[in-house]
């Protein structure tokens, strides 16, 4: 997967308001390896979310800071 369309992955399932857990599925095809888990309207009830899966290294929470700043943790 090129990191260009990973990037637009990401962007995409990235939310407005609150927070999507987003899980890696590396057989699929490129443009369409991110698939959303959940949304959460608190952060730390996704990060609970993620410690809960068997491999959390294979997702993370996207969001939006108070001025429209993409982030992923």
């Amino acid at each position: 997967m090129t990191q260009d369309s990973f990037e637009k992955e990401k962007i995409k399932l990235t939310p407005d308001t609150g927070f999507n857990l987003v899980g890696i599925d590396y057989f699929a095809d490129t443009g369409n390896q991110l698939y959303l888990v959940e949304h959460f309207e608190m952060y730390q009830d996704a990060l609970n979310a993620k410690k809960d899966k068997k491999n959390p290294d294979d997702y993370f929470v996207l969001y939006k800071d108070g001025v429209g700043e993409f982030y992923c943790r």
